[in-house]
């Protein structure tokens, strides 16, 4: 027990020392654009949140205008409440998350519960895209949490409110709007419904409560990439970010555009053929998702851990760990500031490339995944 103890304390001291050096690099940099961009919104000269840029930067609100209502509790909160509040909230949803996505493979191991699943957490928070998601102040394991909960709890069982924690997190980010997609290739007609009309409502609701600002953001601000980012900066792991640091300009829209088809129709194939593994389709979803958006910072790869969680349980733990321990570890900032081609291809784009192997060799439709449905159906 002491030893346990030991170790557990040990780990946690670790985890909190990661966090911290990564907070020293970004600094809580995402909330201090909401909160400037919030804080204007409610307090400036009637201005629009999309008007509001941070001082010395390009970068803005580029959140629906559902999003800002969401924060809008900003406007009134001090910046030190706003991060505590953000920061807890990470770690909170990191270590439910946990629980839903690993707490079985823990008690099928017959581990001790409390320390298994305490050194769980503290690996999940050590997670570069988890600790980012801390440190610059994101929202992706709160995006991800509602997601999750909503096809494990919601879909799996076949409740009727299944589909509204979807339908929320896209009306807040449109990127979790995949999932909505992944019920109509799984033929779950009712939660899709219920997820486009959850957005949908949420929307108009922002939109009559601040029509300016939604019609500010559908027919402008959706469509200005420079308020996310540059699309070549190393940060961005996605299919387009890939495309972008390579030297092909003229084409490089054109070769985006047939690579997303090609990801989209490997991705439906496979999840249409399992649609009764919700776990698995939590998991490839969420990788399909990081690869086809334009701008998948570093921070938004939270929705690669069911994967990783997937294959570590099943016969993929070779993938899963190496996943784990390459995109902990920072390897692919090397490449940053000094281009090492031709090595950089790789380098410098290994969560593309870590991306595509789960998506190509996560298991779904397991005979694990299946006893683990049918132990759902008999709970409900």
């Amino acid at each position: 027990m002491k030893r346990k103890i030991g170790l557990l304390s040990a780990a946690g001291l670790i985890t909190i020392l990661i966090v911290y050096l990564a907070e020293t690099r970004n600094g809580y940099f995402d909330s201090k654009v909401y909160y400037g961009a919030i804080q204007y919104w409610f307090h400036g000269d009637g201005g629009m949140v999309y008007d509001w840029l941070r001082p010395g930067t390009p970068y803005g609100f580029t959140y629906p205008p559902f999003a800002g209502l969401v924060m809008a509790p900003m406007a009134v909160l001090p910046f030190g409440a706003v991060v505590v509040l953000a920061v807890v909230a990470t770690v909170l949803t990191t270590a439910l998350l946990t629980w839903w996505l690993a707490g079985d493979l823990i008690r099928r191991r017959g581990w001790t519960v409390w320390f298994a699943y305490g050194i769980a957490v503290c690996l999940a928070l050590s997670f570069e895209p988890v600790r980012e998601t801390i440190t610059f102040g994101q929202v992706n394991t709160l995006l991800l949490t509602l997601v999750a909960g909503d096809l494990l709890f919601g879909l799996s069982r076949g409740r009727k409110w299944a589909g509204v924690g979807i339908g929320l997190a896209t009306a807040i980010k449109l990127t979790p709007g995949i999932f909505i997609v992944y019920l109509l290739v799984t033929r779950r007609w009712r939660a899709a419904a219920t997820a486009s009309g959850t957005a949908a409502g949420a929307t108009l609701l922002a939109a009559a409560i601040f029509p300016d600002e939604s019609r500010e953001f559908w027919t402008s601000a959706l469509w200005d990439t420079n308020r996310v980012g540059v699309l070549s900066y190393l940060s961005n792991q996605s299919e387009r970010g890939f495309l972008a640091r390579l030297p092909i300009p003229q084409v490089e829209a054109k070769v985006w555009m047939v690579c997303v088809l090609l990801t989209l129709v490997f991705w439906a194939w496979r999840v249409a053929k399992a649609p009764d593994d919700i776990v698995g389709g939590l998991a490839l979803t969420g990788i399909v998702g990081c690869l086809i958006s334009p701008v998948t910072w570093i921070h938004h790869c939270v929705w690669l851990l069911p994967a990783i969680i997937r294959c570590i349980e099943t016969n993929r733990k070779a993938l899963g760990i190496s996943a784990y321990v390459v995109m902990t570890s920072r390897l692919t900032w090397l490449w940053e500031k000094r281009p090492r081609p031709p090595l950089e291809l790789i380098g410098g784009n290994l969560y593309v490339w870590f991306s595509l192997a789960l998506l190509i060799w996560t298991p779904i439709g397991t005979r694990r995944s299946a006893e683990v449905h049918e132990e759902d159906k008999i709970l409900t």
